[in-house]
């Protein structure tokens, strides 16, 4: 079998054909009012970057066009450009937000003991409602809080991980054949 170049994808059409393409030689074509809209080296560095989200973020060496199209046209959107038509009627995603801080100060004198369990009941209540993004704030605050630290050390990147990784082994004890995606920031 043949490799395939290092900068190459192998794109599938919907006739199951494989085509192998650089991100130089992808070539778009817009029409009607979203032609004036956008500048051919805008749209070239956008693809580029699909281009490279799909190949070495993803480890992938195929995708398929409508795949790349739906890639790339969340990137146009993602610019706030007004499009003369929507090309898919998606829905916002349903977003669930929980403030890790205000989690530990309820805690009290912000003990971890009290924390974790109150953690995952926060987890349990949101995960409820089925939402496809869990986001979990100010972890920062949470942990300085909870170690009583004034500055960040080695023990605050410790607890950082441990209630990070508390999330995910709750989420995949409790809530196994969940889509939903956790994010802790």
């Amino acid at each position: 079998m043949i490799s395939l170049a290092r900068d190459c994808l192998l794109f599938r059409t919907a006739a199951g054909e494989s085509i192998a393409c650089t991100a130089d030689a992808l070539s778009f074509e817009l029409i009607g009012d979203t032609a004036s809209l956008l500048d051919a080296e805008f749209l070239r560095h956008s693809a580029a970057a699909v281009f490279h989200y799909f190949r070495e973020e993803l480890g992938r060496d195929t995708v398929t066009v409508a795949e790349f199209s739906l890639a790339l046209e969340r990137v146009l959107r993602g610019f706030k450009l007004s499009l003369a038509e929507p090309l898919t009627a998606e829905p916002a995603p349903r977003v669930a937000q929980a403030d890790l801080s205000k989690l530990a100060a309820e805690a009290e004198d912000g003990c971890e003991l009290f924390f974790f369990p109150r953690l995952r009941d926060e987890l349990r209540a949101h995960l409820r409602e089925s939402p496809q993004m869990l986001c979990f704030e100010g972890i920062r605050e949470c942990v300085l809080l909870l170690s009583g630290a004034q500055r960040w050390s080695d023990r605050c990147q410790a607890l950082h991980d441990q209630i990070v990784e508390y999330l995910r082994s709750c989420i995949s004890a409790e809530f196994p054949s969940t889509s939903c995606a956790l994010v802790v920031k």
